[in-house]
Parts: C-alpha cells; structure tokens; sequence
C-alpha cells in the first residue's frame, strides 16, 4: 500500500476545486483532477475511494473550515451588536479570504443530488445552538434559525460577491451591519 503525502492531497483537493469552479461536477473525471494535481489517477484513489467520496469530503472540510472561521472570530460577550458586526465581518472576510473554497461550498450546497446524499456539518449545529441560546437569553429575536441564518448571511454573501474587488465593499457591509442589528436583536 501506497504512503499518503499531505502535500499531494491537498494538491489534488486545489485541483477539484478549480475544475469545478471552472467547468461544474459533470466535466469533472478522476483524470483531469490527477492532471491537474500533477498525480497519477492511481494517486488520487490512495486518498479517496471513488470520486463521489472525494467530493463529499472535499465539501465536509471546506465547509467545516467556513464555520471554524467564522465562529473563531464572534464576539458573544460584548453584547447583541457586536455579536451581529463580528459575525457579519467574520463571514465577509472568509468570503474574500478564501473565495474558491467558499465558491466550491456554495456550488454544492445548491446541487440538491449532491447535498441531499451528504450529512449535515458540525459547523452549522454549532451555529444553531449559539442562536438558540442568543434567543434564550434575549439578545436575539425568538425567530426561525433558518431565517436568523438567512438575515446574516444570505445579504453579507451578496456583498461580497458583487463588491469582491471593489474598495467600496467595506463601506456597503458597514450601512449593512445595523440594518441585520435592527431586524434581529430583541429589544
């Protein structure tokens, strides 16, 4: 049996996305990954045990990464607008920060045959739990975590996406912040 490189695997990791990011899931073949890893095709099995399996935790790690960032940069203590400007700069900075891993997670999380077939991140139930207790101490609204999650987000992600290069992003996430402050933190 063949030893595992930590070099190679991230090699052939960097090669997925980039495929993927530049041609989708459907062009993507064991082949053009090793090609593009500068690996063999017998490579990558080492790693993974068929492409499925590759993608699957290829998108577990990148998005577990996601969660990591931005829950390792919250500040929960200084109260509810804090809370809202950290997470919100937090989830802004990955984005710019680590585009193509946040692209990949984004991609296959709007691939219902792929997600759908893949558990749920730890990441995310860690998100769910620091809602739930932020509403039960009544920082924030008692709403819907999926509508919590929505309002940070979903317009943070926009943001970034548009402005990415733009200088201009930082003031647009700053008028942002209070706008996500107002509709969620209780009174």
């Amino acid at each position: 049996m063949r030893c595992r490189d930590d070099e190679k695997q991230q090699n052939i990791k960097r090669a997925v996305i980039k495929l993927i990011l530049a041609e989708g899931f459907h062009g993507l073949s064991i082949s053009k990954i090793a090609k593009e890893a500068g690996v063999s095709p017998a490579t990558v099995y080492v790693y993974y045990e068929n492409k499925e399996a590759m993608l699957y935790d290829i998108y577990r790690e990148c998005g577990e990464q996601i969660y990591a960032y931005v829950l390792g940069r919250i500040d929960c203590t200084s109260g509810g607008e804090r809370f809202v400007e950290s997470m919100v700069q937090a989830y802004y900075t990955y984005i710019v920060e680590y585009g193509e891993e946040f692209y990949f997670v984004e991609q296959f999380t709007s691939c219902p045959a792929l997600v759908g077939k893949c558990s749920g991140l730890e990441g995310n139930a860690r998100i769910i739990r620091l809602f739930d207790e932020l509403k039960r101490k009544r920082i924030i609204k008692d709403l819907n975590n999926q509508i919590i999650a929505a309002i940070l987000f979903n317009p943070v992600k926009s943001i970034a996406v548009k402005y990415r290069q733009n200088p201009d992003a930082r003031t647009v996430l700053a008028e942002l912040i209070p706008v996500i402050q107002e509709a969620l933190l209780a009174d």
